[in-house]
């Protein structure tokens, strides 16, 4: 499957939300608490995708984590949410990998590939899109009958794009790839990662984001071809 439909698949699954904004406390399910994938996280799996990253509940060090091992694969696991951002949300977490990929680059479609990344959704704005984006969303919304969300931040671990950088996906405008770590440096090691989600946001597109309807990991491989082991340990949303 092309990777313009896939990301159009990925945006789709991404639509009802399903957990509430809440006080104190991270808003997703954190995964030392869980006990089996589905617990407040859900499969992401592409249909034509038959071949799909494996993920797993582990032991690491006392610490239960999430181990995905991709090989010329692709698939996630998603939390749905309904949060308002306010003026500042965090997402936290901490995550390491075995290798990165040496056809990756995220500024190319056959590089969008990455052993590990965070992609977070949001609620589509009508009012800053075009007229044929409105159009063509109607059209998909009237098939399918749910409400795409919008733009998207990819927090990524990249294979050579430099880290502080925040470009375009290759295929969309609409998801910005943020590269919060870069290269081989720090493969095999943890290493923890803090976001501002609205200060992102607004340096990404320019403005205050609307509401936050999904977040997914993914470590994906599908068009480079390679292969990867990374660990997710607990992706905190919270507000400061």
């Amino acid at each position: 499957m092309k990777l313009a439909l896939r990301y159009f698949l990925t945006i789709l699954i991404l639509t009802t939300p399903v957990h509430a904004d809440s006080e104190g406390g991270s808003l997703v399910k954190p995964f030392s608490a869980m006990t089996s994938l589905e617990d407040g996280w859900e499969p992401l799996e592409f249909p034509k995708i038959d071949r799909h990253s494996h993920y797993q509940l582990v032991d690491d060090d006392g610490s239960q984590v999430v181990e995905a091992n991709t090989d010329n694969s692709a698939s996630g696991l998603i939390a749905r949410a309904s949060v308002e951002p306010g003026d500042t949300l965090i997402l936290r977490w901490r995550w390491k990998v075995s290798n990165v990929f040496d056809q990756g680059d995220a500024r190319r479609k056959d590089g969008d590939d990455y052993p590990a990344r965070i992609y977070v959704a949001f609620e589509f704005e009508p009012g800053n899109a075009g007229f044929f984006e409105r159009a063509k969303r109607k059209a998909v919304e009237l098939v399918f009958g749910e409400q795409l969300p919008g733009n998207a931040l990819n927090y990524i671990w990249a294979n050579r794009l430099p880290a502080g950088k925040i470009v375009a996906n290759p295929f969309t405008d609409t998801t910005m790839m943020v590269a919060v770590n870069s290269g081989a440096e720090k493969t095999g090691q943890w290493v923890t990662v803090e976001r501002d989600i609205v200060a992102d946001y607004k340096e990404a597109f320019g403005r205050k984001p609307p509401k936050l309807v999904g977040i997914a990991i993914m470590s994906d491989s599908d068009n480079t071809g390679e292969s990867a082991t990374a660990w997710y340990g607990d992706v905190e949303l919270v507000r400061p």
